[in-house]
């Protein structure tokens, strides 16, 4: 236990040895550590033997005092230590990660920057032919997508970012309200996009930035319409 207090943060590559239907028992070196029913997520199967990533959450007592590693897979640190391992450039520095949210198992969205001018932190982050993020998208059970944007401290470009792939027409700050507020307007075409299955982007990009977003849409124009069928079509060819 003393020797994975200072290990607290990091991640640890695991075997599970048990499972009793709610917690998951894994084997991460010098000890047997405890993946808690609510870090779990939901669509994995924890089968002994499966080796895993893990992000060492905490060291706690059980019931009867006796103290325990509990580790996660659903912590959004978990994907921010996974870029730290398999990006360089966030090693040494010259890229940032500014946050990480997801909705595990499903989608998750980061942030990043660099000061350094000519740097891309999107492109390191992302790899030659998109490596770096399959590797990390692999290790969370590769049903994970990642969305990785530039962050930016004009809070308009951000949000726009935080919403993508939707095309934003228009953003408005919300100064006077309690909590972080925009309102962002979207044409009927890319409303979906923007809100994403069951509200999926539009809270992701919600947590991302710290602002409530609400979603406006306007009429798509036959220009909109037109361009709209065009990037389809182009997307469907390259899928082929």
């Amino acid at each position: 236990i003393s020797h994975y207090q200072s290990q607290i943060g990091s991640i640890a590559r695991g075997r599970v040895i048990r499972y009793d239907g709610y917690n998951a028992f894994v084997d991460i070196g010098r000890v047997e550590a405890v993946l808690p029913k609510e870090e779990q997520i939901k669509s994995e199967n924890y089968a002994v033997n499966v080796s895993l990533v893990f992000y060492i959450k905490e060291i706690s007592d059980d019931n009867f005092g006796n103290s325990r590693v509990i580790v996660s897979r659903i912590d959004p640190k978990l994907i921010t230590e996974l870029f730290k391992k398999e990006v360089p450039e966030i090693t040494n520095g010259t890229v940032e990660i500014k946050n990480a949210v997801r909705e595990p198992g499903e989608r998750a969205k980061i942030a990043v920057y660099s000061s350094q001018g000519g740097v891309d932190p999107v492109g390191a982050c992302v790899g030659q032919r998109g490596v770096r993020v399959q590797t990390v998208t692999n290790e969370l059970g590769g049903r994970e997508k990642i969305d990785i944007i530039q962050w930016n401290s004009d809070e308009s470009l951000y949000l726009a970012a935080a919403l993508s792939p939707a095309k934003i027409i228009e953003i408005e700050i919300l100064k006077d309200s309690k909590t972080p507020k925009a309102r962002v307007t979207v044409n009927e075409l890319q409303a979906p996009l923007a809100i994403g299955k069951g509200g999926i982007n539009v809270n992701l990009a919600s947590k991302l930035t710290g602002y409530e977003i609400d979603i406006k849409q306007v009429e798509a124009t036959a220009e909109d319409i037109k361009k709209f069928e065009e990037e389809k079509a182009k997307k469907n060819e390259e899928r082929k």
